[in-house]
């Protein structure tokens, strides 16, 4: 029960991205059909499962204790990164220009884009998110959740099951994402809990870490 609750909080957390971006899509009246929704699962799902896979195999040369430690100490770094890029970027400014590095693989350079603009997700500016500008967007979504898969794998969740249910969870927040955007078309503040995936991830890695 206990390890069953703590996969529930973690795929809460990293999913809560997922139910952002489609809360932005909402708002704009964009379109993400139900297949892409579940496409982008299954990449979430797939990327998780590979994560967990590497932290399974790191945990192999490590006792139990020492797995969890390490695990719970990767949440919470995972966790404070994540709070203070929130801060960070609630305290600027929009017009000013963040300084940003510049990648000399294209390909990774447009992920990174869309972690940080969602809407640069419709390439071709068409209001409706398919084809390859799905897989772009499925890998975005994921690349923020393979420190927290390693991590998972250390404390001993369970590799299959975990990535099944991020994957799940991936795809219902998206779809919970757009209908709210489109109800709450008028507020915008939702952008205010983005802290709560940080919050969670600290609270699971200190969790495991002294239990």
């Amino acid at each position: 029960m206990k390890e069953l609750s703590t996969l529930l909080l973690l795929a809460c957390a990293v999913s809560l991205d997922s139910f952002m971006v489609a809360f932005t899509y909402g708002l704009r009246q964009m379109k993400l059909a139900f297949q892409s929704v579940i496409m982008i699962g299954l990449i979430s799902g797939t990327v998780f499962l590979c994560a967990m896979a590497l932290g399974d195999w790191l945990g192999s040369y490590l006792s139990e204790k020492s797995a969890e430690m390490i695990g719970g100490g990767l949440l919470v770094l995972i966790g404070i990164w994540v709070l203070v890029s929130f801060f960070r970027s609630d305290s600027s400014h929009e017009k000013t220009e963040p300084y940003e590095i510049k990648f000399e693989i294209k390909s990774l350079g447009i992920v990174i884009q869309i972690l940080k603009k969602p809407m640069m997700a419709d390439m071709d500016e068409s209001g409706n998110i398919a084809g390859i500008e799905v897989f772009i967007l499925g890998l975005a979504l994921s690349l923020d959740s393979l420190g927290a898969g390693i991590g998972a794998a250390l404390i001993g969740l369970p590799v299959i099951l975990s990535a099944i249910g991020i994957g799940v969870a991936t795809s219902l927040f998206l779809s919970l994402g757009l209908k709210s955007g489109v109800i709450l078309s008028g507020w915008q503040g939702l952008h205010r809990f983005n802290f709560l995936p940080g919050l969670i991830l600290i609270i699971i890695g200190v969790v495991k870490m002294i239990g």
